[in-house]
């Protein structure tokens, strides 16, 4: 889930744009990886008429692929067959996945009449590019320098599932008076400054902590020899400053926000299934002076853009848990054996009654 960030008056246009990149690109990314959805191959709904004409040329043209050399090394050609090969060997595993998100969103879309129309994901580019203040040409050449995307490969694996994905959601995001208030805590308000040692049994953070709450002066070496947060743990324990509402753990946040005193050290704090936090506070930040009024808006697009790649990872995740997949390649399946009987049965009989 990416955090939500407002940029300050004081950063440059460069700054902004390049924050709100990570936003309405990086997050959606995120999102759109972390529930398995990273499309690699998409193309528009189109009528049985032209489905049937690609089909023909595609037939055509993959006879005459697999019948051409695709390099040649001293009179010896390599061909299609061989090619094909070693690319299954090297990515076919994370193609097909990806082949296979976009079928079960595919899938969806035809069960519940859903049509996202080249238009839309025209318009749609159009809209975020105008949030950038740039012009669309500008805007591709900004995705194509800061995330190496091609303008198809933003429509096809971006736009196209996120417009579908949020249609099959089937409802509006709504920000609360509350989600803004944390929202402009979160940005606005103070953080807590703190290090950080986190074990892998609670035995073992026991033992950890009755040495810092001994020694609170050697938490940063207790860090570096006990924890198992490697990022942090090569810091000597210091992690990024803790929001009051978003971020970290619930029992992180809380216990971090009620410690007063520099040097004092939390209770011991289950994060996770056997991980178990220790937290040593060190101050807190320094509030930004910004009335809630005057950063109202941006703070809303923000959190309606967070709200929706959440409702969208839902959505999907949704999907993914009621469709039958077979994957004959890693032998692996999943999902519901009447789904997939079903969906056969209603294919059978679109085929007899055309």
């Amino acid at each position: 889930m990416p955090q939500l960030t407002t940029p300050s008056t004081s950063k440059t246009v460069a700054e902004s744009r390049s924050k709100r990149s990570g936003i309405l690109i990086g997050g959606t990314l995120v999102v759109l990886v972390a529930s398995g959805i990273s499309m690699q191959v998409w193309r528009a709904q189109a009528t049985q008429a032209a489905e049937q004409k690609a089909d023909g040329a595609a037939d055509s043209a993959g006879t005459d692929a697999q019948n051409t050399a695709f390099a040649r090394v001293n009179a010896e050609p390599i061909s299609y067959e061989a090619l094909a090969k070693e690319c299954v060997e090297r990515h076919g595993k994370e193609v097909l996945e990806n082949m296979i998100s976009r079928t079960i969103i595919q899938q969806a879309c035809a069960e519940r009449g859903i049509v996202v129309s080249e238009a839309e994901v025209t318009q749609q580019v159009i809209e975020i590019s105008k949030k950038f203040g740039l012009a669309v040409d500008q805007y591709y050449k900004l995705l194509e320098a800061e995330r190496a995307l091609s303008p198809v490969q933003y429509h096809r694996d971006i736009i196209w599932p996120m417009l579908a994905l949020r249609k099959l959601a089937g409802k509006e995001v709504t920000i609360t008076r509350e989600m803004l208030q944390h929202a402009y805590e979160d940005n606005y308000g103070p953080r807590v400054k703190a290090r950080m040692i986190v074990c892998d049994k609670q035995r073992r953070a026991q033992e950890v902590w009755d040495k810092a709450k001994a020694n609170p002066d050697d938490f940063d070496a207790l860090a570096r020899d006990f924890s198992v947060e490697t990022n942090s743990r090569a810091l000597g324990g210091v992690i990024p400053p803790i929001r009051k509402n978003t971020g970290a753990h619930e029992n992180l946040r809380r216990a971090a926000f009620e410690m007063k005193e520099p040097g004092e050290i939390s209770g011991i704090l289950q994060v996770g299934p056997n991980q178990f936090a220790i937290l040593k506070f060190e101050g807190l930040t320094e509030p930004i002076d910004h009335d809630l009024k005057d950063v109202q808006a941006q703070l809303h697009a923000d959190l309606t853009e967070r709200e929706v790649q959440k409702m969208v990872g839902e959505t999907f995740e949704s999907l993914q848990k009621s469709a039958r997949v077979d994957n004959f390649l890693t032998g692996e399946s999943r999902g519901s054996v009447e789904k997939a009987s079903a969906v056969r049965e209603a294919s059978l009989e679109s085929t007899v009654t055309k």
